[in-house]
């Protein structure tokens, strides 16, 4: 295994996968554990659709995919909000409406311009060879602004995921709260998108946090310990797919659902005994 992880890490464009990736799987759990208690988990999966169509309007206009998606995918992120607070379209139903549009409008514009190549099938499933240093470096500073607004303003995360009302009662502007959640799961989704695939990122944010709610109960002890395994996870993951030479996404995705069947059994275990 050791010599194994040191071939591993003799290749520059896994070492840049394994720091890009490491930390979307750390922010994605922290995120997740607020996002499936509210029962919101499935932002994740509109907001990668979303992310894909900007991908694919990009490739065509020759930009640059990253700085162009961000923004896009940001944007979604408050209409969705916006949408599911303020009108009769309610969540799952908001999220199906622009999700699967985003998707429509990416694949018509790939196939009016490039047609469905390699690029796409990397932005459907991910590719470990997708992010350039420049890609890495952007990544690193985003990570990084979402882990320490989330650590700064955990505390009120906290109270507007467990009781909304009294949260409210109390002073806190829960709406600015939600928009910042939605914000930062946005960033998460795009910074994370380009190694696991839109099809698939949204697993980073469900499979720890369930993972973890089957074992631990307080919140503090759920958002730690969701932060390991889903670290733990990618970097398995990312191991298994450079042994069996499977897709980076999948093998990540398989690992998670062997965490969460573990899991299942230790919760259920302490639960008998």
């Amino acid at each position: 295994m050791i010599d194994l992880i040191g071939e591993l890490l003799s290749y520059s464009f896994i070492v840049r996968a394994l720091i890009v990736g490491m930390l979307v799987a750390l922010c994605s759990a922290l995120l997740g554990v607020s996002l499936v208690l509210k029962r919101f988990s499935m932002i994740g999966d509109g907001l990668s659709h979303v992310g894909f169509g900007a991908l694919s309007v990009a490739t065509a206009m020759n930009l640059a995919p990253l700085q162009v998606s961000m923004p896009v995918v940001v944007v979604a992120a408050f209409l969705l909000l916006r949408i599911s607070e303020n009108s009769k379209i309610k969540g799952d139903a908001a999220i199906a409406l622009i999700s699967s549009s985003s998707i429509a409008v990416g694949v018509i514009v790939t196939s009016l311009t490039s047609g469905l190549n390699t690029d796409v099938y990397n932005f459907l499933f991910g590719s470990i060879l997708a992010m350039s240093r420049s890609d890495v470096y952007l990544s690193v500073i985003l990570s990084a602004v979402v882990f320490v607004l989330f650590i700064f303003f955990y505390h009120k995360i906290f109270a507007i995921t467990f009781d909304e009302g009294f949260a409210r009662a109390t002073g806190i502007k829960a709406g600015v709260y939600h928009i910042l959640l939605a914000l930062l799961t946005a960033i998460t989704i795009v910074v994370g998108m380009r190694i696991m695939g839109s099809l698939l990122i949204s697993s980073l944010i469900i499979f720890p946090a369930l993972s973890s709610m089957r074992i631990f109960i307080s919140f503090r002890s759920v958002v730690i310990s969701a932060a390991v395994i889903s670290v733990a996870c990618f970097f398995f993951g990312t191991i298994a797919s450079y042994s069996f030479n499977t897709p980076v996404g999948a093998s990540i995705v398989a690992v998670n659902m062997v965490s969460f069947g573990l899991c299942c059994l230790i919760g259920l275990k302490n639960r008998l005994f």
